[in-house]
């Protein structure tokens, strides 16, 4: 029952997605995918996840705009099957997504030192992951938000790793590694309630924070490079290498 619930999610998400999809992002290919995995490899109990593109994957980086309100977002996103709660949020509606993320005008991994200087404030623009609970969201082109929730409402848990936002949105700070066409982050079993079987699909897309507009989402989807699959239907599931 519940498979067939999110398959009538997931077409309405695809409705919004292949209504405002964009042919191609003026980047020479580097959000153009052409290929995603997740491989599970039991020698080292953890999930590979990979997407390729057309050209170098990680390679553009956005331009900064010097304050939070308006700041670009690029990502590389892996739409799952997997449920909120496998992940550490209290269990609530959407879909749960991986994006591997860089945005120079501010840093939301607070645990994290991605460029390894010593300050935990000033890497935003290396790539790195979040956990995210996408919602259908017709205020912004591209159809799609970050699910947000009143500060308040104490029924909401994030995982602790989470950067204070009050959005479905954790830092979980996983290694991100890019090399030539290729976009790549492992993740330990334990850290995804040990759920190696699930569904998946790959979006590339550009996003931007919002923190003046009252009828605007926080972070909201503004336009699709790719999508995989090409009708957002989550087709593809884990391999598993032993």
């Amino acid at each position: 029952m519940r498979r067939v619930i999110l398959t009538l999610v997931i077409m309405t998400y695809s409705i919004s997605l292949i209504a405002c999809e964009k042919k191609e992002s003026n980047n020479d290919g580097n959000f153009q995918i052409i290929e995603a995995s997740i491989t599970h490899d039991t020698n080292i109990a953890s999930t590979i996840w990979e997407i390729k593109v057309k050209g170098n994957a990680g390679e553009t980086t956005p331009n900064p705009v010097g304050q939070l309100h308006g700041a670009p977002v690029l990502g590389y996103v892996f739409p799952t099957t997997l449920k909120p709660s496998d992940v550490g949020f209290s269990q609530t509606d959407g879909i749960l997504a991986l994006a591997l993320t860089s945005h120079p005008d501010f840093d939301d991994t607070p645990l994290w030192d991605e460029n390894n200087d010593r300050a935990y404030d000033n890497d935003g623009i290396v790539w790195h992951p979040h956990w995210v609970v996408l919602r259908k969201d017709d205020r912004v082109s591209g159809g799609l938000s970050v699910k947000q929730f009143e500060k308040e409402d104490k029924s909401v848990v994030l995982p602790p790793t989470n950067p204070g936002m009050p959005m479905y949105m954790d830092s979980p700070g996983f290694q991100v590694i890019t090399k030539g066409n290729s976009i790549k982050v492992l993740i330990p079993d334990y850290r995804m309630n040990y759920q190696i079987k699930f569904n998946f699909d790959a979006v590339s897309a550009y996003m931007q924070v919002n923190t003046k507009i009252q009828d605007k989402p926080m972070l909201g989807v503004y336009e699709v490079y790719s999508v995989l699959s090409t009708d957002l239907s989550l087709p593809y599931s884990v391999t598993s290498k032993k």
